[in-house]
């Protein structure tokens, strides 16, 4: 019996001394840790606080080390942040071959286990996202009005006697879904409630999937991404729904070449035309154009509901807006052109992102070698990095009154000689990094602007709006990086009278 205790005894100082050998040769050691100990063991406890005080982590790391990094720890690795704009237009100008967005995208998102490894090992939908959807704006965007113009009033029935109620999230869900996928498949299926609620679904369904598999170490993810797996699920049932549509545009790419009178201008036939090149089966086509649903419809329910809030917050707000999109509307229409004049629009919605945040961090890369910051730091092949975006964006030596919601902050920016397109909403910067910055900042902002633009602008031409209660803007619900917008709260929405 002795001996058998011994053993074990010796068992547990052999896997103590190589978790401490361990810790001891690890490169990031260095660094210094914010949030907990580093200690083996000990360095997941941390990890646990970080999941519910990530914003609380983060600033305290940014007030110890600005200008430098630090990490913290995660439930599966480490993750290394960085602060200040050296380090951020270091970070920003990196090749993708040093430091990759893709791949920490990647990792964040747990791509091959929500989506698949296709749709992982070759993004081409984001080169379309960046060029073809981008590029079409002009030509595409009457057509998320129009989609606007019906979404909104179904989502929002509001009256002109009566104040209505309605819980904003939700009915973002549906209305961003709506219009972004009138340019994603067109009509009719993007009124197709079968198809919608599984683009929503699997929008949601990926949040929690990847919540759930990054709590487990790397070894397990796999095992961990076929349990979970309802993502993957809404990938087979939305194969019967979108395959028709996909079957008649090859059967006339087959009778007609490669272009034909009338040929859909859309995400879906940009899709199957490079998909089709690379041998693709309408399953890893489809992964692709739910993929792009679920960074449309994630980020941009999120950003109008948190712009809605502030707007329900001050409704004299709804004046100078109105002031400025209603004589801009009468005389141009809703094109590219006239939405790019609404400067207090475009404002309040870098506004609303600067106060709020896409997530509490962004610019993330994964080292694909060994590399060395600009400030000496050494960053081994394989580290996740990020920027502290919420504590830069709240930094009151780079913006006045940080925490005050100022809505035409940026407006008034612009309007200095040789400002006027520095501090637009899709601009980013060493100050400003929602989209990112540098050569991998976010490829759908364009279209996710202009869409967000839109669809502020119709509402606030259509609507009076207020909140219930006390009238105080609902708080934010963080989750490890994640920032969410109060899922529950609800807005008083009535038509108004003068509605165009």
């Amino acid at each position: 019996m002795a001996s058998l205790d011994l053993a074990w005894y010796n068992c547990l100082a052999l896997v103590a001394a190589m978790l401490f050998a361990r810790w001891f040769l690890d490169p990031l050691r260095p660094i210094p840790t914010v949030g907990g100990p580093s200690l083996p063991l000990f360095s997941s406890l941390a990890a646990a606080r970080w999941i519910r005080h990530g914003r609380d982590i983060l600033q305290e790391g940014y007030d110890k080390y600005h200008g430098s990094v630090f990490k913290v720890a995660m439930l599966d690795q480490w993750l290394v942040v960085i602060s200040g704009p050296k380090l951020v237009e270091d970070i920003g100008k990196r090749p993708e071959q040093e430091l990759s967005f893709h791949q920490a995208a990647g990792e964040f998102v747990q791509t091959k286990y929500t989506v698949g490894h296709e749709a992982h090992r070759d993004p081409y939908h984001v080169n379309i996202v960046r060029e073809k959807l981008t590029r079409n704006l002009p030509a595409i965007l009457p057509e998320v009005v129009d989609e606007l113009s019906v979404a909104v009033h179904e989502y929002i029935p509001a009256k002109e006697d009566e104040w209505l109620s309605v819980n904003v999230m939700k009915a973002a869900l549906q209305i961003v879904a709506r219009a972004s996928n009138r340019v994603f498949v067109g009509l009719p299926a993007c009124r197709s409630r079968g198809y919608l609620d599984l683009a929503i679904g699997f929008t949601l369904d990926i949040n929690r999937d990847r919540a759930t598999i990054n709590m487990f170490p790397s070894f397990m993810k796999p095992l961990i991404g076929r349990i979970v797996g309802n993502s993957a699920k809404n990938i087979r049932r939305a194969i019967p729904i979108l395959k028709p549509m996909m079957d008649g545009r090859r059967r006339m790419m087959e009778k007609l070449g490669e272009e034909w009178p009338d040929k859909p201008n859309d995400m879906i036939q940009w899709i199957m035309d490079e998909g089709l090149s690379r041998n693709n089966t309408d399953k890893e086509m489809i992964q692709r154009v739910l993929l792009v649903n679920f960074a449309a419809i994630h980020t941009s329910s999120n950003s109008i509901t948190h712009a809605i809030y502030h707007l329900a917050e001050r409704p004299e707000y709804l004046v100078p807006l109105r002031e400025e999109v209603e004589p801009i509307v009468q005389e141009e229409g809703w094109t590219k052109n006239a939405i790019s004049r609404m400067w207090k629009l475009d404002s309040f919605l870098r506004e609303s992102q600067r106060v709020n945040g896409i997530n509490l961090v962004s610019l993330m890369r994964k080292a694909q070698k060994d590399i060395v910051l600009s400030d000496g730091t050494f960053i081994p092949r394989g580290t996740l990095m990020v920027t502290a975006a919420h504590s830069l964006h709240h930094d009151d030596s780079v913006y006045a009154n940080p925490d005050t919601f100022d809505p035409w902050r940026f407006s008034r920016q612009r309007e200095r000689e040789g400002e006027a397109m520095r501090h637009q909403y899709v601009t980013t910067s060493v100050d400003y990094v929602p989209f990112g910055h540098g050569k991998h900042a976010c490829p759908g902002r364009f279209f996710a602007a202009n869409e967000l633009k839109a669809m502020l602008a119709y509402m606030v031409l259509n609507f009076d709006m207020k909140l219930e209660g006390d009238g105080k803007r609902p708080a934010n619900v963080h989750w490890g990086p994640t920032v969410i917008p109060a899922p529950d709260a609800r807005v008083l929405f009535r038509k108004r009278q003068t509605s165009k």
